[in-house]
């Protein structure tokens, strides 16, 4: 944290990051494979989604 000068600056990196890290965050050791795959694909999806609109 001490690469950010300013107090503003690091508040919108970490409600950046926040979202976006919740969004794609899930316990692989909680699913199988498969599901961890399907999940990541459809977070994937939405934040693409998200991004181009």
């Amino acid at each position: 944290m001490l690469r950010f000068r300013r107090t503003r600056s690091l508040q919108k990196f970490v409600a950046v990051h926040a979202s976006i890290f919740n969004h794609f965050n899930s316990e692989r050791s909680f699913y199988s494979r498969a599901n961890f795959k399907k999940n990541r694909a459809a977070a994937l999806a939405e934040w693409r989604g998200l991004c181009a609109g």
